[in-house]
C-alpha cells in the first residue's frame, strides 16, 4: 500500500494509461461493496414484519437500522490504519467475512437483542468495504480519470438496496423473512470467494521505488487536514437526511398511504434506480468540468427544496418526486468519493482520508432513523421531514467551504 503505481505517476507530462484489469478489479469490488448494503437494507422493505415478529415499535425498529452504523463509526478511522497495515485484499476478506457471518446470525436470532448483535456484525463488514473499495480504485486508476469509476462504485449502495427492496417482501410471503437473511449471507459468501481470486494491486513502476516515493507524512498530520473533516461533516449530513427516506419511506406508504409491502418497496426502489443514471453521470460530468466541489455541493440545495414534499405528496406525484430525487442523490456520493484521494493530496493516504469520510456517514446513517423515528411518533411524518431541510443546507455550507477543484 506504500508503494506507487503507474497511475500515480506522469511520465514526461503524459496522462497515464489505465489498464484493462483495472475495470476488472472495479466488478470486483463493486460486488463486494454491493453485498453490504444488501445486507443493510433487508429491514426497510419487512419493517412492519420484523415489529410484529419482535413486538416491537416504530422507533424501536429503526434501531436495526441505526446500530448497522455503530461499528461502522467506532472502526472508520481505525479501518483506514488497518488498510494500510494488512492491504486491502486481507482487509475486504474480513469485510465480507462479517456480511456473511452477521446476516447467518441474523437468521437464528429469537429476540430483539440478538437481531441487533448481528447487525452490529454486518455493520462492521460495510465499515471496512466502503473504505477497501474506493482506496483500491484510486491506486488502479489515475487521478484525472477517477471521476467516471468513482462514479460508477457510487451506484454500490442503490443497487444493493434495489435488489433487496423488490426481492425481500416477495421472498418474505413466500419462505419468511429468515428467507431474506439467509440470501445476504449466501450473496455475500459468493462475492468472498471473487474477491479472494481475482483482487491485486496494480504492477509497480519499473524505476526504483525511492526515486518516485512521496514522502509520507504522520497520521496526526493527515487527520489535522481541515477539508477532509469538512467533507466528512457535508457527506454526513446528506447521509442523515437520506436515511430516514431509505429506512421509514416503505412503512409510510404502507401505514399511512395504504400499499402493499411488495408496492411500497417497489415506490421506494425508483429515486434508487435513478443513482444508478445519476451516479455515473455525475463522475463523467466532475471529470469533463474540472470540478468535484459543484457536483458535491449544488444538489444540497435541490436536497433542502425537496424535502418539502416526501410526506405531501399522493399517487402519481409519489414516482415523479422519488425520480427527481434520485436525480440529484447520486451526485453527492460521487463527488465526495472522487474529491477524498485529491483533497489528502496523497494517494498513499487515500484510504485514510475515505475513513475519515465514513465516520461523518456513519454518524449520520447512526443518529438519523433514531431521531427521525421519534420526530415522527411526536409531530408526525411531514413535520419530521421538514427537520431535514436545516440539516441538507449545513451539507451544503461545509461542502462549499472545502478547497477543492
Amino acid at each position: 500500500m506504500n508503494q506507487s503505481t503507474p497511475l500515480q505517476k506522469d511520465k514526461a507530462g503524459e496522462t497515464a494509461v489505465v489498464p484493462s484489469y483495472a475495470w476488472v478489479i472495479l466488478i470486483v469490488v463493486f460486488l463486494a461493496s454491493v453485498a453490504a448494503p444488501l445486507n443493510q437494507s433487508k429491514v426497510p422493505p419487512l419493517m412492519p414484519v420484523l415489529m410484529n415478529a419482535f413486538e416491537i415499535t416504530l422507533s424501536q425498529a429503526g434501531l436495526l437500522m441505526s446500530v448497522f452504523s455503530i461499528t461502522g463509526l467506532i472502526l472508520a478511522l481505525p479501518t483506514g490504519i488497518i488498510l494500510q497495515k494488512i492491504g486491502p485484499k486481507a482487509t475486504g476478506l474480513i469485510a465480507l467475512g462479517s456480511l456473511v457471518a452477521g446476516s447467518s446470525l441474523g437468521v437464528l436470532s429469537g429476540s430483539m437483542g440478538l437481531l441487533l448483535t448481528s447487525r452490529v456484525i454486518e455493520g462492521m463488514g460495510m465499515g471496512l468495504i466502503a473504505v477497501v473499495a474506493p482506496a483500491v480504485i484510486a491506486l488502479w486508476f489515475p487521478p484525472e480519470k477517477q471521476g467516471t469509476p468513482m462514479g460508477i462504485w457510487a451506484t454500490w449502495v442503490p443497487v444493493g438496496s434495489v435488489l433487496m427492496l423488490l426481492l425481500a417482501p416477495r421472498m418474505s410471503d413466500a419462505l419468511g423473512w429468515q428467507s431474506v437473511w439467509w440470501f445476504g449471507a449466501a450473496f455475500a459468501l459468493v462475492v468472498l470467494l471473487l474477491f479472494g481470486f481475482l483482487l491485486r494491486l496494480p504492477p509497480v513502476l519499473e524505476e526504483k521505488v525511492e526515486d518516485i516515493a512521496v514522502p509520507m507524512p504522520s497520521f496526526g498530520q493527515a487527520l489535522a487536514n481541515r477539508n477532509i473533516w469538512l467533507v466528512a461533516l457535508a457527506f454526513g449530513c446528506f447521509n442523515f437526511v437520506f436515511m430516514p427516506l431509505t429506512t421509514y419511506y416503505p412503512t409510510f406508504l404502507s401505514q399511512v398511504q395504504g400499499y402493499s409491502l411488495a408496492e411500497a418497496s417497489t415506490i421506494a426502489s425508483v429515486s434508487t434506480i435513478m443513482v444508478l443514471v445519476s451516479a455515473p453521470l455525475a463522475g463523467w460530468l466532475s471529470d469533463v468540468i474540472g470540478s468535484r466541489k459543484l457536483i458535491m455541493t449544488i444538489p444540497f440545495l435541490w436536497i433542502a427544496v425537496m424535502m418539502f414534499f416526501p410526506f405531501r405528496v399522493t399517487g402519481w406525484q409519489i414516482y415523479i418526486f422519488m425520480m427527481l430525487l434520485g436525480l440529484v442523490a447520486g451526485a453527492v456520493p460521487t463527488a465526495t468519493f472522487a474529491a477524498a484521494p485529491e483533497v489528502m493530496k496523497n494517494p498513499q493516504l487515500a484510504g485514510l482520508g475515505l475513513a475519515v469520510i465514513m465516520v461523518g456517514q456513519n454518524l449520520g446513517m447512526f443518529v438519523a432513523p433514531i431521531a427521525f423515528g421519534a420526530l415522527v411518533e411526536s409531530v408526525g411524518w411531514i413535520v419530521a421531514g421538514y427537520w431535514l431541510i436545516p440539516v441538507a443546507l449545513l451539507g451544503f455550507v461545509a461542502g462549499w467551504l472545502v478547497k477543492l477543484r
